[in-house]
């Protein structure tokens, strides 16, 4: 009898999500879930599995190292830059693919909620409210509407395209920086240099993997040059954005706003500096984390795993190359 590819989950995920990543699983495929979000156990489990998923959580060189039957990492989405330690994959000779079904609607929907809720202060309002406070006419002066507003997006591939399309929706007036693209000609923003989105956007949304060259994109320097009044908003990555610069800046009040999924050392506290000012309304890296989302990445990855079983070519996969 054939043995089963076992595949290794390396986030720590709930009874019911495991379900869902289960029923979509094709035969001859064994999954192994963590019970701890413990690197020890991730070692132990990881030691015999063929396969491993990413997600959030970082696989580590030292958990890659106990994985010595290890031939595939399968990342749930496309953001491996700072989740895969792929020098190690690279030595071992270990391949690496990407899921990029599921992620695009989910994310350019939840840039929207953020926009939204940071012009609203949706989520001070709702938390004063739920201690019987009721700002009726205190949030007046602070909130703003989406409509004829500039949206600058930088990265415009296929989220900020999708984000861009929902900011039309609402009357909004989209530009973009993305040195990939060179013609611009149906798309549904207008191409405009770097300076011009920082400077010129009434919401600056970013849509970009986080590399060494876009760490700290958006420093202190950027956000100066920002206009006052203007909403960050961050579904990309933590660390493409100074979180210790923009906190100042909100909290001067030097912006207005800003709507944020992700941050600098992930999972931040009750004591992170964004968590006192109200003018930030707060997701714990879920913009792509919907049912529907988590639905078509795993028929999409399940579906690259049976290729890889029959010897077929992979979808999606990324050519490593040692440094």
């Amino acid at each position: 009898m054939t043995r089963p590819l076992r595949v290794f989950y390396n986030s720590l995920g709930t009874p019911e999500m495991y379900k869902l990543i289960r029923s979509r699983m094709g035969a001859g495929l064994s999954l192994v879930t963590l019970e701890t979000d413990e690197d020890s156990e991730r070692r132990a489990k990881i030691a015999d599995c063929d396969v491993a998923i990413v997600a959030a959580k970082p696989l580590t060189a030292e958990v890659i190292a106990a994985a010595q039957r290890l031939k595939l990492v399968h990342h749930q989405g496309v953001g491996y830059h700072d989740t895969v330690a792929t020098e190690a994959l690279t030595e071992r000779g270990i391949r690496l693919a990407l899921t990029p079904e599921g992620t695009t609607i989910g994310v350019a929907e939840h840039t929207l909620l953020l926009a939204l809720g940071a012009a609203r202060r949706a989520a001070f309002a709702d938390a004063e409210l739920r201690q019987g406070r009721w700002h009726v006419n205190a949030l007046r002066p602070v909130s703003v509407e989406l409509f004829n507003k500039t949206v600058g997006l930088i990265g415009f591939g296929r989220i900020g395209q999708e984000a861009a399309k929902r900011f039309n929706a609402f009357g909004c007036n989209c530009i973009f920086f993305d040195p990939a693209i060179s013609e611009p000609a149906g798309l549904p923003a207008t191409m405009a240099s770097f300076e011009e989105v920082v400077e010129t956007s009434d919401i600056l949304s970013l849509h970009l993997p986080l590399s060494p060259r876009t760490k700290h994109l958006i420093g202190k320097a950027e956000i100066a040059r920002m206009k006052q009044d203007a909403i960050l908003v961050n579904t990309a990555r933590g660390g493409i954005v100074d979180d210790v610069a923009l906190a100042e800046a909100l909290a001067a009040g030097k912006l207005l706003a800003a709507g944020l999924d992700v941050f600098e050392g992930e999972p931040i506290g009750a004591d992170h500096k964004f968590c006192g000012l109200p003018n930030v309304f707060l997701t714990p890296h879920i913009s792509a984390g919907t049912r529907d989302a988590m639905g078509h990445k795993m028929t999409a990855l399940f579906a690259n795993l049976a290729r890889f079983q029959k010897g077929e070519p992979l979808n999606n996969e990324v050519a490593l190359v040692s440094a």
